[in-house]
């Protein structure tokens, strides 16, 4: 891949809101209570999985673990951080791919987006009917007035051409480097001309942030090790391992570094 431009990954940190912060709180101690004598075993690594998938939920949104109320940016450190981007990608008039890999989050994100861009853009997840892909990936490549693509990682993170975008956002993350840089390779693929800045949307003192890191160490050891994705790797650490991962540092989540 001489010939390709450069692709530069930054971590784009993210603060807690207030209402985040406490939900994410109860929801730690919700955990340990879940948690207590449980052995090891399939039950205790389901319900850690679950209680895991409803951190990355309130990372993104509190709306989003609630199921209920607008995605306002004034409750998610993530939207701060996703407008401060979009608004540089916007001022140079170029095209971002935004990664999630909640179905339910492509709606809220997109009507984010549309917002800040004054027009609207594309989204594709899984229940977008497969022959109609062809037909929005076209238009996203070739109509310089779609600044925008909303994607889940599961139906949009292969297989499909979008070097149109210079810009990608993991709005949240996989925990599994192999399936990020396929998405990522998107736009990062033979056909880019530009430079591409890629930022992966991590919020301090959360889970997040002890996970993110316990990757990157796992990754200079051996990248076999986290074929499971980082999920996995705290399904089996012990109930006092697990809660100093999930821990909420007030302090680094909700005041300005």
């Amino acid at each position: 891949m001489a010939d390709l431009p450069d692709k530069t990954e930054v971590k784009a940190f993210c603060l807690l809101s207030g209402p985040q912060a406490a939900l994410y709180q109860k929801t730690v101690d919700e955990l340990e209570r879940a948690i207590a004598g449980l052995t090891q075993g399939i039950e205790r690594r389901g319900l850690v999985l679950a209680y895991l998938m409803r951190f990355k939920q309130i990372c993104n949104h509190p709306a989003h673990w609630l199921g209920e109320g607008a995605w306002d940016e004034a409750g998610s450190g993530k939207l701060t951080r996703l407008r401060e981007i979009v608004e540089a990608v916007a001022a140079k008039q170029e095209k971002v791919l935004v990664f999630t890999q909640f179905r339910e989050a492509t709606e809220p994100l997109a009507a984010f987006l549309e917002e800040l861009f004054g027009r609207p853009g594309l989204v594709l997840h899984g229940s977008t009917p497969v022959r109609a892909r062809g037909g929005i990936v076209k238009r996203f490549q070739e109509d310089a007035t779609v600044s925008f693509f909303v994607l889940s990682v599961k139906a949009g993170g292969t297989g499909l051409n979008l070097t149109a975008a210079s810009h990608v956002v993991h709005f949240d993350r996989w925990w599994n480097p192999a399936v990020e840089d396929q998405a990522t390779d998107r736009a990062y693929r033979i056909g880019q001309h530009k430079n591409v800045l890629v930022h992966k949307l991590v919020c301090r003192g959360t889970v997040e942030e002890r996970i993110d890191r316990l990757i990157e160490d796992k990754q200079k050891m051996v990248r076999g090790v986290l074929q499971g994705g980082g999920e996995t790797l705290l399904t089996e650490m012990s109930d006092e391992e697990l809660m100093a991962m999930v821990a909420l540092d007030l302090r680094r989540a909700t005041a300005e570094p």
